[in-house]
């Protein structure tokens, strides 16, 4: 296994998980709205949650009990939550031919899921202790794919910690595809699925409504829109720049506000 980093993380593997196929659905494109455009070159951002396995699920050495059978538990209902989550197993991209950047899911879209071990004290990461520097927690969530023509929209990494019976699911989102409540009711949904049979309905509350037009409208006339688009167009000194790489003005921020649950 490969080391991560110098704090004690090691990769296991690191595999794409697609949504489960749908016939009917080969493409799917959302296009970005002026609240979207806003985040669109910040650096991504982070969730970090922590899980304890009780001793009643398992024997004292959790490792195989996490890797037969937890881990693909999650993994199965991760693909099956992706079925109704469709655009976060998709790429923000800006095509030469359209005045603004989409949100695309075209099938065989994935995510990538990264596996890892840590052998840090579990506990300690997982507590309210406000002595923790950020950096700490940095080995534990993934690197999300972004380059000038394509951004990933979801990215996650589930650490093991087998001297502690814990683990952890880290996800790198990038901001102009989903806010917090987006994020939160795929969680949730996802939980729902991983504790339930796969083919488990899910409530309406847990469902995305994909309809901007419904709610999101510009007061200012679509104002707003022209002006994030002409700055992103003009940024880094270059014209017409429809890069999605993080700006240099924001590259400052990268990685530093992590949070953890």
């Amino acid at each position: 296994m490969a080391e991560l980093s110098s704090t004690s993380v090691k990769l296991v593997e690191v595999c794409s998980v697609a949504p489960q196929p749908q016939p009917d659905v080969a493409e799917f494109y959302l296009p970005l709205t002026f609240f979207d455009l806003l985040w669109l070159r910040f650096p991504h951002f982070h969730r970090l949650s922590f899980y304890e396995i009780l001793a009643s699920s398992a024997s004292a050495d959790t490792k195989p009990f996490f890797d037969s059978l937890l881990f693909q538990k999650l993994k199965a209902s991760l693909s099956v939550t992706l079925q109704h989550f469709l655009p976060l197993a998709g790429n923000i991209t800006w095509p030469q031919d359209s005045h603004k950047p989409v949100l695309s899911y075209v099938q065989g879209g994935a995510v990538s899921l990264t596996t890892a071990h840590s052998d840090a004290d579990f506990h300690r990461l997982s507590s309210n202790d406000f002595n923790i520097e950020a950096k700490e927690y940095h080995p534990l969530v993934p690197q999300l794919a972004i380059s000038r023509e394509k951004a990933a929209v979801m990215a996650f990494q589930i650490t093991l910690f087998p001297n502690s019976s814990g683990f952890s699911i880290g996800i790198s989102m990038h901001h102009a595809a989903l806010d917090g409540k987006t994020l939160f009711m795929f969680q949730k949904s996802w939980a729902h699925l991983c504790k339930h049979e796969p083919d488990t309905l899910l409530s309406d509350q847990l469902k995305p409504f994909y309809d901007r037009r419904v709610f999101i409208q510009d007061p200012a006339g679509l104002e707003l829109e022209a002006i994030y688009l002409n700055q992103f167009l003009n940024m880094d000194q270059r014209p017409n720049n429809q890069s999605l790489l993080v700006a240099t003005r924001y590259k400052s921020l990268t990685r530093f506000d992590l949070r953890h649950v």
